[in-house]
C-alpha cells in the first residue's frame, strides 16, 4: 500500500512505518516514530545513515564527545532541529520532556561523513508561492539538508506547511528518486488529500505515503485544518535528487500575470 495508515497515538519506543527490508514498494528506507517520556532512554547504533528529526518535545542527545539539549514545541510554529549520523556512530537519546516524538530515518550508505546537528536557526524556511495562483499554493518549506549542501548524504530531509484550504507540491511534480511524506494536522482531527499519480488519497493525522514510480503527487489540506509533513528522498545510485520534474500542462499558473478564472 502506498498510503499507511495509523490510528491513535504512537506507542513509547520506536514505531516502524517503513522498512527497508519491504518486499514491494520498497522505498529503500528504514522510517518511524521514535516515541520517549521522561526519563526514557534511547541507545542507536547502526550501520546504516541515520537522521534524528525532533518533531515537538525535549531530549538530551549525546554523541561522540559531545552533548545537546534539544527542545521544540511545535512542528506547525518552530523549524526543526534534526541530528544527522554516519553508520555505526552511536547516539545516546534520553527524554526529558513528558512527551517526545523523533522522526527516525536511515538507509544505506557506505560513505563516512562528519556528524552534523542542524540547529532550528540553521534550517532554510520559505514562503513558496506566494503572489502567484491566487494565493492558492501559499505555503512553508522547510529544507534541512540537500545535494547542494551535503552531498555525501543519500537523503533530502525538508518539512512543508500548507496553510488551511491551500496546496502543496504544486504545479504537480515528479522524480524517479523514491519519498516518503508523513503528516500532521492542526487541530488533530484534521485531514488533507494526497495525489499519487490519478488516485488520490485521504490522509489524516499520522499517516504516510510512499512516493514512488514517478508519480506525480500534489497535496491540499481541507479548509480549518493545517497540515504539516516531513518528506525525505532517497538518491539513487548515480542520479541524485536535484530537482523536480513539473508536468509542463500545469506550469502556467506559476505566470505572475497568469489570467486566473474569475479574472480572465
Amino acid at each position: 500500500m502506498l498510503r499507511i495508515r495509523h490510528e491513535g497515538p504512537f506507542v513509547y519506543g520506536y514505531n516502524m512505518i517503513t522498512s527497508i527490508d519491504e518486499k514491494e514498494d520498497n522505498t529503500m528506507m528504514d522510517f518511524g516514530i521514535l516515541k520517549i517520556k521522561k526519563g526514557q532512554i534511547e541507545v542507536d547504533k547502526d550501520d546504516k545513515e541515520r537522521v534524528f528529526l525532533l518533531i515537538h518535545g525535549e531530549v538530551i542527545l549525546e554523541w561522540q564527545d559531545r552533548k545537546e539539549t534539544i527542545k521544540r514545541k511545535s512542528c506547525f510554529d518552530e523549524n526543526p532541529w534534526v541530528l544527522h549520523l554516519p553508520r555505526r556512530l552511536e547516539v545516546k537519546i534520553t527524554g526529558i520532556a513528558e512527551d517526545t516524538e523523533i522522526c527516525l530515518i536511515k538507509t544505506i550508505n557506505e560513505r563516512d561523513f562528519e556528524a552534523k546537528l542542524y540547529r532550528d536557526k540553521e534550517c532554510i524556511s520559505e514562503e513558496r508561492g506566494k503572489g502567484t495562483m491566487n494565493e492558492t499554493s501559499t505555503r512553508i518549506v522547510r529544507t534541512v539538508f540537500d545535494y547542494s549542501n551535503a552531498k555525501y548524504s543519500n537523503l533530502v530531509l525538508g518539512e512543508v506547511i500548507d496553510f488551511p484550504g491551500k496546496w502543496s507540491s504544486y504545479p504537480p511534480h515528479f522524480h524517479p528518486q523514491p519519498e516518503i511524506y508523513f503528516y500532521k494536522f492542526y487541530p488533530e482531527n484534521g485531514y488533507g488529500f494526497c495525489q499519487l499519480g490519478e488516485e488520490v488519497y485521504k490522509v489524516k493525522n499520522n499517516d504516510a505515503v510512499k512516493i514512488l514510480n514517478n508519480l506525480s503527487h500534489p497535496q491540499t489540506a481541507a479548509p480549518g485544518y493545517a497540515m504539516y509533513y516531513i518528506w525525505v528522498i532517497r538518491h539513487l545510485e548515480d542520479n541524485p535528487y536535484i530537482t523536480p520534474i513539473f508536468e509542463p500542462e500545469h506550469l502556467w499558473v506559476m505566470d505572475k500575470d497568469a489570467k486566473i478564472w474569475p479574472n480572465k
